[in-house]
């Protein structure tokens, strides 16, 4: 039986899948959530359509591990097949996809979130650190280079693509010259989104009996240090998208903070909003209107509605 809507809002969330097969050395998911089980592409695309019968217009695909989807199944490419039909249905405008492991990205998936009509070209990547010895550590895969590599790739295909991560910093053992070069990577990477965490230990995981933890304090200044550089390079990153074209969901329409919406980089609650200059009457919520990018605040966007005459 499908849920019955709690809210009335343009977006949705629709599950994927539930529990995860990597195994991090920092979390604890795999112990209570079990391994990774993909749901049946009919189960969400039938969800998807009853959503977008509710007024949805915007669906955002969550898991563990979206790109993860369908191994279970006998098919790791199945997401690549299954974004089109959703992309197809009726009543919808966008299908975002969520939470993509850099390790298992592979061309088809990336040429389908930049390619496939009604698919944002949006990247979630979970990078988590960029210096290889601590990534070891953490029992993932990469570095600054390969994660910067990939970063290019996308943007070859969509040059406007958005992408975002969360890092945790002052893992155990994690040296100044570890922390330097993940200081290299945000630099470099021209992220959207940034999520900066103090590493904590986790009860039952791996990292919780590693020796070389770091004090608080230490952890703290870590923290402090790269939130200071993340709001820097995300807030430049923004005023790179001045003078843009983009397409904005508007998501609230209100007397004082006027009309907030949010465009094809910009994800539900993780990422900034766009407010909305010269909007013509009737617009309403759930509405797409194209947009010319005039100005940025922080992660946030000023855009004026194309063919707008407005008061500078």
């Amino acid at each position: 039986m499908l849920r019955r809507r709690l809210d009335d809002s343009p977006v949705a969330s629709v599950k994927l899948a539930s529990g995860c097969d990597r195994r991090c050395s920092f979390c604890a998911i795999p112990a209570f959530r079990g391994s990774f089980l993909s749901r049946r592409p009919s189960d969400v695309l039938n969800e998807t359509r009853w959503l977008a019968e509710q007024g949805v217009r915007e669906v955002m695909l969550v898991s563990e591990n979206n790109t993860s989807y369908g191994k279970d199944l006998g098919d790791i490419r199945l997401l690549e097949t299954l974004l089109p039909e959703l992309a197809a249905i009726e009543g919808l405008d966008r299908i975002r996809v969520s939470y993509l492991q850099p390790a298992e990205m592979r061309p088809g998936l990336i040429k389908a979130l930049t390619s496939t009509p009604g698919v944002v070209p949006y990247f979630d990547l979970s990078f988590q650190h960029s210096a290889p010895d601590v990534l070891r550590r953490m029992r993932r895969f990469g570095d600054t280079d390969r994660f910067l590599g990939l970063l290019d790739e996308i943007r070859t295909q969509a040059p406007a693509a958005g992408a975002r991560s969360n890092f945790i910093v002052g893992f155990p053992g994690e040296t100044e010259a570890d922390l330097a070069e993940l200081e290299r990577f945000i630099t470099n990477a021209r992220l959207d989104a940034i999520g900066i965490f103090g590493y904590s230990d986790e009860e039952g995981t791996e990292a919780e009996t590693y020796q070389g933890k770091l004090s608080e304090e230490v952890v703290a200044e870590r923290v402090a240090k790269i939130t200071r550089l993340a709001e820097e390079m995300t807030a430049q990153r923004a005023a790179e998208r001045i003078g843009d074209r983009i397409t904005v969901l508007v998501e609230s329409i209100d007397e004082e903070e006027g009309v907030i919406g949010r465009a094809d980089h910009q994800a539900p609650e993780t990422d900034g909003c766009t407010t909305l200059l010269g909007i013509p009457d009737g617009v309403r919520v759930g509405d797409l209107v194209e947009a010319v990018v005039v100005a940025s605040e922080g992660v946030d966007l000023v855009a004026e509605a194309v063919g707008a005459e407005v008061d500078a």
